[in-house]
C-alpha cells in the first residue's frame, strides 16, 4: 500500500491522537475504535490487517500497551514513504497519545490526592468504571470483527465469548489465549 501524506495530514494525524490521548479514560486501547475509524476507514492511510496486527504484536510484546499506537503510527509512515516517514509517524502519534494525558494525568492525580475525601471526588471514580469497561467492549467488538460489522461469524463470536469466560473465572495467562486464538486462526478455524 502505498500513499501519499501532506504537511496538514501530518499534523492531522498528530491533532486527532492529542484528541484521542484526552478521551482515552482506561488506556489508549479504549479508543481504539475511533483509531480504526480515522485511520483504516476515513483516511485509508493503513488496512484493516495492519491495524489488527499493530494491537496484536503490541500486546503480545513486552512493555507497555501503549505501543499499539506507534505502531499505528509506524504503519502509516511506511505506507507514505519508508523509513524516515515511518519514524514521524511513531513519532507524531506516541506524541499526541502521552503528551496530553499524560500531563492531564498528573495535574488532576495531585489535585484527587489533595481532595481523595470530598464526595465528588469519589462519585467520580465510581462513576468512570462504566464508561471504561463499555469503552473496552467497544475495543473487543472492532478487534473481533474488523470493518464486517455483523454477526455472522460466529466462530469469532464464540472464541470471544469462551476467552473472556475463562479470562474472568481463572488465571490462566492472557498470552496463552491469545497462542490459542493466532493457532485457531493459522489453522483457518475461525
Amino acid at each position: 500500500m502505498s500513499i501519499v501524506m501532506t504537511p496538514a495530514d501530518w499534523l492531522g494525524l498528530l491533532l486527532h491522537f492529542v484528541s484521542l490521548s484526552l478521551l482515552a479514560v482506561g488506556g489508549a486501547i479504549t479508543v481504539a475504535p475511533d483509531m480504526h475509524r480515522y485511520l483504516v476507514d476515513k483516511q485509508h492511510w493503513i488496512t484493516d490487517a495492519q491495524f489488527s496486527s499493530s494491537i496484536a504484536i503490541a500486546q503480545a510484546a513486552p512493555g507497555p500497551n501503549v505501543l499499539f499506537v506507534g505502531l499505528m503510527g509506524w504503519n502509516v509512515g511506511l505506507n507514505a514513504g519508508g523509513l524516515p516517514a515511518a519514524a514521524l509517524g511513531l513519532t507524531l502519534t506516541l506524541t499526541g497519545i502521552l503528551l496530553p494525558s499524560t500531563t492531564l494525568t498528573y495535574l488532576v492525580a495531585r489535585w484527587g490526592h489533595r481532595n481523595r475525601e470530598l464526595r465528588a471526588v469519589r462519585a467520580f471514580k465510581q462513576g468512570m468504571a462504566p464508561i471504561v469497561i463499555a469503552l473496552l467492549v467497544a475495543t473487543g467488538w472492532i478487534l473481533a470483527t474488523g470493518s464486517r460489522y455483523h454477526l455472522a461469524d460466529w466462530p469469532v463470536w464464540l472464541v470471544a465469548a469462551i476467552t473472556a469466560l475463562v479470562v474472568w473465572r481463572t488465571r490462566i495467562h492472557l498470552l496463552w489465549l491469545l497462542g490459542a486464538g493466532a493457532a485457531l486462526g493459522a489453522l483457518g478455524w475461525i
